[in-house]
């Protein structure tokens, strides 16, 4: 009996851990979307361990008010972003958005995540040079506020969309979201096996945890009806930020991608952009 016992945790373990490469493999969605205003500049820069990131960097027609640095999320690319670049082209910005490594046409890289999306992000930074606005979704806020909170002077405004508080607690959620048996009997094992391969950071570089350190103003976008990251994780997020440093909008009826396409998300970004940076 003991053996049998011994041979199915063995058998879990294993399970588990090839389930935890699976996870990180998961197929990529990318959609084709290019921008359709202002001057395109398309090309490639360097990023860490010689790797390389597709950008867009999109002059407005008018004089530029500054600079917003785009993110995607898990599995997308680049042109995920185009219609959130969009409304900042329309508010006189210039608007960079790349690909993150292993997604769109950037270069391989196995085992993608938050601290590497992060890394990604400071290298388009160090590319453009002068502080921005950062707007992240989904991994891509977990990037974005990692990248921030090691780069403070170079952020001028934060957004984070579909933003979770605490990454193996969001984890686990997210894997119920997608399958109940799944994210209850695999889900937990597969997060510590990710905490032992990240060398139990992931807490560390939690969004609630950095977010105390972040003295800048915070606009947090997340969908009402997102299942993968419930509400809740916006509310405690947003109240982990220094007292008055961020602001909350929900997206009515929205899901985790879709908080951009309610009608009343123009304006909450055109609102919060104009109170923090007037037009000149």
């Amino acid at each position: 009996m003991l053996y049998l016992i011994l041979c199915g945790i063995a058998a879990y373990l294993l399970l588990t851990l090839y389930l935890t490469y699976l996870v990180h493999q998961i197929p990529r969605e990318p959609v084709q979307d290019p921008p359709d205003w202002g001057r395109v500049t398309d090309t490639r820069i360097t990023t860490v361990n010689g790797g390389s990131l597709e950008v867009w960097r999109v002059e407005p027609e008018i004089p530029s008010r500054g600079i917003v640095l785009l993110m995607h999320g898990w599995s997308r690319n680049r042109d995920r972003m185009t219609a959130r670049a969009r409304i900042f082209g329309e508010l006189g910005f210039t608007t960079v958005m790349h690909s993150a490594r292993d997604h769109g046409n950037s270069s391989s890289h196995r085992f993608m995540n938050a601290f590497r999306f992060a890394e990604d992000i400071e290298a388009v930074l160090n590319w453009i040079n002068e502080p921005v606005l950062l707007y992240g979704h989904s991994a891509g806020a977990a990037g974005a506020i990692i990248a921030a909170n090691q780069n403070p002077d170079k952020i001028k405004l934060l957004f984070l969309e579909g933003c979770y508080a605490r990454t193996k607690e969001a984890l686990r959620s997210l894997y119920r979201s997608y399958n109940l048996f799944f994210g209850l009997f695999f889900g937990p094992m597969v997060v510590l096996w990710m905490d032992i391969f990240y060398r139990f950071r992931m807490d560390k570089v939690s969004p609630v945890r950095l977010a105390p350190d972040l003295d800048i103003p915070v606009l947090i976008i997340h969908g009402e009806k997102d299942r993968g990251f419930p509400l809740s994780h916006a509310w405690r997020l947003r109240d982990g930020f220094p007292a008055g440093r961020a602001e909350l909008f929900v997206g009515k009826g929205a899901d985790h991608s879709n908080s951009s396409l309610t009608p009343e998300y123009p304006m909450a970004i055109k609102s919060f952009v104009n109170r923090h940076l007037p037009p000149s």
